[in-house]
């Protein structure tokens, strides 16, 4: 199955909750997909700002995006969502995003509801969003595009307009709506619940696949709580990466008081708990096809180096 089509499936799926969850590399891509995830997401800020550097403060370009996303995205089973801003641009832009994300093996993108020239973090004070027709537009031209090249490609609206300055709770919930009806996105999320009635309001109001981000909410839910509040998609991307910190953190500290001894205790915790190598398997672009390679364009004389 096609990683879009097994995405569409995955995020429509009634008895058993999606978790979506950072890959922050190909390589630790490897190993989640080991311990069984399902989906990941690139986030602008989580993974592609790992690697640039950048703030998520609409400084990162489109194409920086999708080259770290297909890198992941190539090199795991599982389907992988790009975090695509604000588009980027116009809807000129927006569909150029969705055909580049085609071809770099992306299953499905997410695009913001803030205006470009103001993008900000989630969570950050100052967000707006753009007029409903503007938003309007930017969705309809992602899905267009994907219809032409891949219909099962899921577009993700994510709407910023509980906090926005410029919005309220009522417009809200009308924009969830219109995203999916008018726009016609395959997904959309509620960027900011207050409460648990906030999200039964905004799941009533809405068909198909739905998912909130934590926002204001005290904790993040569990899996039974999606499940019984009728939302089958959970938005954990964070941990990933809070959690490779902290580990990071704990050993820097301890290998700068007692250098290689920090190591050696290290491995010798892990010695009845192994842990998966994110290496190259047989089925990728890895030593071992390089070897099968060889064996199969090289003279023997030239092969010589593997009998040494």
């Amino acid at each position: 199955m096609k990683k879009t089509a097994r995405l569409k499936r995955l995020i429509r799926r009634k008895d058993k909750v999606l978790v979506v969850l950072h890959p922050p590399s190909a390589t630790h891509a490897r190993i989640m997909e080991q311990a069984g995830c399902e989906t990941g997401f690139v986030g602008t800020s989580g993974v592609v700002g790992s690697y640039t550097g950048l703030a998520d403060v609409g400084t990162a370009t489109m194409t920086e995006c999708v080259q770290i996303a297909g890198w992941i995205a190539q090199s795991v089973n599982f389907p992988v969502i790009m975090d695509g801003d604000t588009g980027h641009g116009g809807i000129m832009a927006v569909r150029r995003m969705v055909r580049e994300c085609i071809r770099a093996g992306v299953a499905g993108v997410r695009i913001d509801d803030q205006p470009i020239e103001g993008k900000r973090r989630t969570q950050s004070a100052g967000i707006e969003v753009v007029p409903l027709e503007q938003a309007i537009a930017r969705y309809r031209a992602a899905v267009d595009m994907k219809n032409e090249l891949d219909p099962d490609f899921v577009v993700m609206a994510q709407c910023y307009a509980r906090d926005a300055a410029n919005s309220s709770l009522e417009d809200c919930i009308a924009r969830l709506q219109a995203y999916r009806t008018q726009a016609g996105v395959d997904w959309v999320q509620l960027e900011s619940p207050h409460s648990i009635d906030e999200i039964k309001l905004a799941r009533a109001a809405v068909e198909g696949p739905f998912s909130f981000m934590k926002g204001k909410l005290p904790r993040f839910l569990g899996l039974e709580e999606h499940l019984a509040l009728g939302v089958n998609i959970a938005w954990y991307p964070g941990f990933t990466h809070q959690v490779m910190w902290a580990a990071l953190w704990d050993f820097m500290q301890d290998f700068q008081k007692r250098g290689v001894p920090a190591w050696e205790d290290f491995v010798a915790s892990r010695k009845d708990r192994p842990y998966p190598r994110p290496d190259v398997g047989p089925e990728g672009e890895g030593g071992e096809k390089q070897r099968d390679l060889e064996e199969r364009y090289l003279s023997e004389a030239m092969l010589d180096q593997y009998k040494k």
